[in-house]
């Protein structure tokens, strides 16, 4: 669900209504009752029907399938209004989610929206979803993925402050972001030969060492690396026309060296329909690509777009994988 107090629950009415969600899979929701059942103008209130294990699961468009692992109070439910045992529950749900998904029991985790501030909050010390469920999963070696129809980005590093990027970033770190990436193109897009672009870090690609150095001593080396092992990749490239490039069709993923420099042409393409995806993990997980919406949570105006694709994309993912085993050597 994410945040109870954000624009999860609303999404989730309004996504679970769609009956060609229902035709693809059979959704579970992990949260709160009492959240789900707030009542927001503009939005058809849906029955809730409380399950204990996704066995049960089989409810249509008209119900939602909810396993409670709150129980939260009027005053922690309220939108737009944030509470600590809030964040406490929204970092339960994914938990229980991650546990069911290893027991086998689901294909498939989509999470929405968290406050990573309130998670800290809460005494849960991550930077986001995918930091903590790649510790849930004891996966050391995870990327993160934003994707749409034509754009599709990973990052070298994620949420640190700009000033911290030159120095976070290193050859193995890059070439395991390109490696993860392109192994996850084949396996979890069902892409058989991907083609990845890799950003530079500077302007002008470094202009041959006049503004900066990274892309001869540490990009450059990550990607021959991964070219030598058979991955398609190219660069660095100066990442003002290697965007261009790649929403033209010429690459099927680009690997970007920090967060806003892969986002901002990312969300400018796909700002309502992007997926969160976590590359690497044992278990398949996307998720919305927005925040909590607390502005205007409870006002019945939340798009339901991201949240829709997510959960396409995880049902894609799901069915990818139990095909392309044996592709991964």
């Amino acid at each position: 669900m994410g945040d109870p107090s954000g624009i999860g629950p609303e999404i989730i009415k309004k996504a679970l209504s769609d009956s060609e969600i229902h035709e693809i899979c059979r959704p579970v929701v992990w949260g709160d009752a009492g959240a789900l059942s707030v009542e927001i103008d503009g939005v058809r209130k849906k029955p809730i029907r409380e399950i204990s294990s996704p066995l049960e699961a089989g409810g249509g468009p008209e119900e939602i399938d909810l396993i409670a692992v709150s129980q939260l109070d009027k005053e922690s439910i309220i939108p737009g209004i944030p509470r600590v045992e809030g964040g406490e529950a929204m970092v339960s749900y994914i938990t229980k989610a991650v546990e069911t998904a290893q027991r086998g029991e689901i294909a498939a985790i989509v999470t929405g929206p968290i406050n990573k501030a309130l998670m800290h909050e809460a005494g849960h010390f991550f930077d986001g979803h995918t930091q903590l469920i790649a510790h849930l999963t004891n996966t050391k070696d995870y990327v993160m993925m934003l994707a749409g129809n034509r754009l599709r980005v990973t990052l070298a590093t994620i949420h640190c402050a700009l000033e911290r990027v030159p120095y976070i970033l290193n050859s193995d770190r890059i070439y395991r972001t390109i490696s993860i990436t392109w192994q996850a193109l084949r396996l979890d897009f069902g892409i058989k030969r991907p083609r990845l672009g890799v950003a530079a870090l500077n302007p002008h690609g470094g202009e041959s060492g006049l503004f900066g150095s990274e892309e001869d001593k540490i990009i450059g080396p990550a990607v021959e690396r991964a070219m030598s092992e058979g991955c398609l990749v190219e660069g660095p490239f100066p990442a003002d026309t290697l965007f261009y490039k790649a929403a033209k069709g010429q690459f099927d993923a680009v690997v970007a060296m920090y967060h806003d420099q892969g986002l901002i042409p990312l969300k400018l393409l796909h700002f309502s329909d992007a997926v969160n995806m976590t590359l690497g993990l044992p278990i398949v997980r996307t998720s919305v690509d927005h925040g909590t919406a607390y502005d205007i949570a409870g006002k019945g105006v939340a798009d339901p777009s991201s949240l829709r694709a997510a959960i396409r994309m995880a049902v894609t993912t799901a069915e990818n994988r139990v095909r392309g085993k044996g592709l991964s050597s």
